[in-house]
């Protein structure tokens, strides 16, 4: 009996590290990759979950269509009571059995339906392709941006700290009368700007990481970029057929020339409802006799019990004129949809070139921000000397390093815009999915 109490006394000590240690091994960050993010944010997207559905229902409405060439095979009864002669119910005898088949044998309008229905199923595959690269870009530049931001954070947190040493520093030679109110205030705006700067970046952390959860479904709490994983970007060479490329490759494009295509078989089908169809048409029935076939066929072997029909239902439409009014209405849509396919080219092409030279102007940003942020070291190393030799203050040492410090910053948000450029650059030719292999 001590024995066991004093197990049990053992288990009660040891539980709580127990439990400390599950709760930290499940609290452990997970780092994900950018290729990881992307993977996930694919299959956990609701986006990709509704263009999923669409696909399925674009198929199934061409299965649908197609499908009617296959007999559709109905079995069923019409059981009742009768007085006088056996009327029908709803178009059949009444019948202890009934079995009846029918399908599609010549109808042309039914054959361009089906082709219109195939060439929407594409369309939707095509928009789909769009919406997947859509969610790509978004997991890409959240998962960048909160790589840029971390890398950033710390930097910011050595300036505010910098910065709140020099306001201390200042306030007591206020005090002591070495310098003016005006310097002290100078130096208090210079912690004040970089305290906003690391409230900024932790704020703008805390969003891209739900922002990132949200997507990937990783909790945010064990959300943890790679950045090694970034792979570099690759080269911007001059290529002239870049628009064309961009046209051809376009799921928006192909979408368009897609749905145009179905609402020209749909118009032609609607047309085509007007000319004559053959459908191939069965149907058995069992009779009853309690349903008084016997009393109007009273003489032996005229009621047969079994009786069954076999034949082609022939159909020529003369006069429809609300049929004409749909198809002349289908043939506006056709040519909506076709005139919208010109447009879509020419947004692409638009916004490619657009991205082109955003990305030209971005690289020529790039590099005067980091010639401003040389030139501003430059000044911070010629300033340290100058106050080591006594011919300038501590102010213009400060001055000097506050302007270093927005350089920096200059130069991480240059940086960034120029990624970002790039990645739309990317996904507007098709090569994104490619650059985001190359990722580890």
């Amino acid at each position: 009996m001590k024995t066991a109490l004093g197990r049990l006394r053992v288990c009660l000590h040891v539980l709580p590290f127990v439990f400390a240690a599950s709760l930290s091994i499940f609290s452990t960050a997970e780092t994900i990759t950018l290729k990881r993010a992307v993977q996930l944010a694919l299959a956990h997207s609701p986006a990709s979950a509704q263009a999923g559905a669409d696909e399925q229902r674009a198929f199934a409405s061409y299965r649908e269509a197609h499908d009617q060439y296959l007999p559709q095979l109905t079995v069923g009864s019409g059981l009742g009571e009768t007085w006088g002669y056996p009327l029908s119910l709803e178009g059949y005898a009444p019948s202890i059995v009934n079995v009846t088949a029918q399908s599609a044998l010549f109808n042309p309008a039914l054959r361009d339906f089906v082709r219109a229905a195939h060439s929407e199923y594409q369309a939707v595959k095509e928009e789909n392709i769009d919406r997947r690269d859509q969610i790509t870009e978004q997991t890409v530049l959240t998962y960048l941006q909160l790589v840029k931001w971390e890398k950033e954070i710390n930097q910011l947190r050595r300036q505010y700290e910098d910065a709140q040493n020099m306001e201390g520093v200042e306030k007591q030679r206020v005090q002591a009368g070495v310098d003016s109110q005006q310097i002290g205030k100078e130096a208090e705006l210079v912690a004040a700007r970089a305290y906003l700067r690391v409230t900024q970046a932790e704020g703008a952390m805390d969003v891209l990481k739900e922002n990132l959860s949200q997507l990937t479904g990783v909790p945010v709490s064990s959300v943890e970029t790679d950045p090694d994983s970034v792979p570099a970007l690759p080269e911007l060479p001059p290529d002239p057929d870049e628009v064309a490329k961009a046209e051809q490759s376009s799921p928006s494009v192909l979408f368009a020339q897609d749905h145009a295509i179905a609402q020209v078989f749909r118009a032609r089908g609607e047309h085509r409802s007007l000319w004559p169809t053959a459908d191939f048409a069965s149907q058995y029935a069992v009779l009853a006799k309690f349903n008084n076939w016997l009393q109007f066929f009273p003489r032996a072997g005229q009621f047969q019990r079994n009786n069954a029909t076999l034949g082609v239902v022939i159909r020529f439409p003369f006069l429809n004129s609300s049929q004409h009014a749909h198809a002349q209405a289908a043939d506006a849509e056709a040519i909506t949809a076709q005139k919208a396919v010109q447009s879509t080219k020419d947004q692409v092409s638009q916004q490619t070139l657009r991205l082109r030279r955003s990305v030209e102007q971005l690289q020529a940003a790039q590099k005067v921000s980091e010639l401003e942020y040389e030139i501003a070291q430059s000044n911070v190393q010629a300033v340290e000397i100058k106050m080591n030799s006594g011919t300038a203050t501590i102010n213009e040492g400060a001055q000097a390093r506050s302007d270093l410090s927005e350089k920096y910053n200059s130069v991480q948000d240059a940086n960034f815009d120029l990624l970002r450029a790039r990645v739309n650059l990317m996904r507007a030719t098709g090569e994104l999915e490619l650059w985001i292999d190359q990722s580890k």
